[in-house]
């Protein structure tokens, strides 16, 4: 296949951190590459090189002649004015004679499922502010699409929306991601950039699963190598020790192989010991035997005029692991502030055992404090901690959590979202708790430290409540979930599997319904209408077209990316003036039906 892009041999490094050293990679068309690694690996700065936005320190990245590749960050960010349309359509300039900026942008973001396209941007929530930076991306018809940590901060629906996105898009991808679940959905193939791997990556084709067991096939034969390394240097370090009758025998190749061998066995050595650097977590529960920890009787809670629930039951005792699900806005966070205590039902009761301990994580992470150093956010009397009965200095606690010495005199402000992370679970840790209550805790963490925070709440005796749009993790932890359907009700289901039945069927119930409505007699009070006839055939009928037109295009397109196709300069002739008359005719509908929409809103 192909190659569009590939990476030789690229070096970047920091004043004091080496991020990656001499890495390679190529990308073929239609490839969907997932990028993966540990925190401190260099993946987004090594996806940015790639892209263009950042330079190496060495190496080179090459693309085919005309590539267009546009990368989409982590953070969503537009301006306080901003509404979609206008954020697209100040992402291009007036370089199409075919279409205008207005006509390109509707185009781009009605494939990513926009409507409303002059709702203020300050008003959405961040699943649809992702969606948004797609349509930006889209809306310059990248070859490959780059996307930075795409799934973090984003709800559930938010995530199964962009897995479908990515399934379905036409162009090349590269993606980093911590979430094992999108992964195995949609990588083609997995590359993991550490320095675990000699050449610095790990490359399987498949996904998530194959990935996993092509590595440990791997790490395994790593290993035995040392081992088989480990005598040979044995050997030569017994023969070149031997006495003068032995050093007659020696010859220049000899101790150059024998010095060949050395350095081998140590770089194998630190490549092998490089996949044990994560962080240690372990939650401290207290002795408690009470059988009951919180009890919740037909509890009510609203948020202004929005119910969020009503009527809801729910017992937690020691060893019972739930997962809240829903969309952003149906209640999660409330639900479980109601549960520490920090709000009160507004019907309803709440019962605690006595003298209960509740832990908490935030996603807001509202608990640290910006100008504080990493020490006094680990340790802020002293410089010694107190963890299950002993003393540990503060330097030893930090890294336990991947943190040098060094480190302890930044500012909190200054640390990643990863590192921010690991040092709200560092001060968690040190409470005995009855209950776990975690708002998002996999946010910015890596996969090696995603992995040891499940085994962590795995061998947690007490409760604890978990909101996460990590589905790899939910499955592996809850034992029962609470879907909260945005509309005032929370069902009870005992797998994530029910709940997403119960949610796609739901969703097909409700388009269903709205596909139902036209069909419907208007009566007095909705009729707004003021089509005549032909006209109302045609409003009816105009997404239909739009999607015809738009499918030619797509057909000549790919005609035109074809040089087979493209070999005999009449038909190529013929092809580029059929592309161009279809989208004209995509830009025409468009203008047509804005007309016939002023027509239908008219007072």
């Amino acid at each position: 296949m192909s190659s569009l892009l590939s990476a030789r041999m690229l070096t970047k490094a920091f004043p004091s951190n080496l991020l990656f050293e001499e890495v390679s990679l190529r990308l073929t068309a239609g490839d969907r590459v997932g990028l993966i690694g540990p925190n401190g690996a260099g993946k987004s700065t090594f996806l940015k090189i790639l892209a263009g936005v950042e330079h190496a320190d060495g190496g080179e990245v090459m693309r085919t002649r005309g590539l267009n590749v546009i990368y989409v960050a982590q953070d969503d960010v537009f301006s306080e004015e901003a509404t979609p349309r206008s954020a697209v359509c100040d992402q291009l300039i007036e370089d199409d004679a075919r279409l205008d900026r207005n006509t390109r942008a509707e185009i781009s973001l009605s494939k990513v499922g926009f409507t409303n396209l002059d709702r203020p941007v300050k008003t959405l929530s961040g699943g649809w502010k992702k969606r948004l930076s797609l349509a930006c991306a889209l809306a310059h018809e990248p070859d490959v699409l780059m996307l930075d940590e795409p799934t973090n901060h984003l709800d559930l629906e938010g995530v199964l929306w962009l897995e479908s996105f990515v399934q379905q898009a036409s162009m090349s991808m590269i993606f980093v991601t911590h979430d094992r679940t999108f992964l195995e959905n949609t990588a083609s193939r997995i590359v993991e950039l550490s320095p675990a791997y000699p050449g610095g990556t790990f490359e399987t084709k498949g996904n998530y699963s194959e990935f996993l067991h092509r590595k440990q096939l791997f790490l395994e034969a790593q290993a035995a190598a040392e081992s088989s390394l480990a005598n040979r240097v044995r050997q030569d370090t017994a023969w070149l020790r031997q006495g003068i009758q032995g050093r007659q025998t020696r010859n220049k190749t000899q101790v150059r192989d024998a010095a060949q061998r050395r350095g081998q066995l140590k770089a194998t050595k630190d490549r092998n010991l490089a996949p044990t650097k994560t962080t240690t977590i372990d939650f401290q529960a207290t002795e408690r035997k009470t059988k009951k920890l919180l009890a919740m009787h037909s509890v009510k809670k609203s948020m202004g005029e929005k119910k969020l629930f009503d009527g809801l039951d729910l017992t937690l005792t020691p060893g019972q692991r739930m997962g809240l699900l829903g969309v952003n806005g149906a209640g999660k966070t409330t639900l479980l502030r109601l549960m520490s205590g920090d709000l009160e039902p507004d019907s309803g009761t709440i019962k605690r055992a006595s003298d209960l301990k509740v832990v908490t994580f935030s996603q807001h992470r509202g608990t640290l404090i910006p100008e504080q150093t990493l020490q006094e956010a680990l340790c802020p009397v002293g410089d010694m901690i107190e963890y299950r009965g002993s003393s540990v200095h503060v330097s030893g606690w930090a890294k336990r959590f991947l943190f040098s010495p060094d480190q302890l005199s930044t500012y909190v402000g200054n640390l990643s979202g990863g590192e921010q992370a690991r040092v709200l679970l560092a001060n968690l840790m040190l409470d005995p708790a009855d209950l776990l209550l975690l708002d998002e805790p996999t946010n910015d963490l890596d996969i090696p430290s995603l992995e040891v925070l499940e085994d962590a709440l795995m061998e947690f005796p007490g409760a604890l409540v978990l909101v996460t749009h990590d589905r790899f993790m939910l499955e592996r932890i809850a034992t029962e979930y609470i879907g909260l359907d945005d509309k005032g009700t929370a069902k009870r289901f005992m797998t994530y599997q029910q709940w997403n039945q119960a949610r796609v069927e739901a969703a097909k119930a409700k388009h269903k319904s709205n596909t139902a409505t036209p069909n419907q007699k208007p009566t007095k009070n909705t009729r707004r209408r003021k089509f005549n006839y032909n006209e109302q055939r045609e409003f009816d009928g105009m997404e239909d077209a739009i999607l015809k037109a738009e499918s030619e295009v797509e057909r000549l397109e790919a005609i035109v990316e074809n040089p087979n196709e493209m070999s005999d300069h009449v038909k190529a002739t013929q092809t580029y003036e059929a592309l161009s008359s279809a989208q004209e005719h995509v830009k025409n509908l468009y203008t047509r039906w804005s007309e016939l929409e002023k027509i239908q809103n008219a007072d």
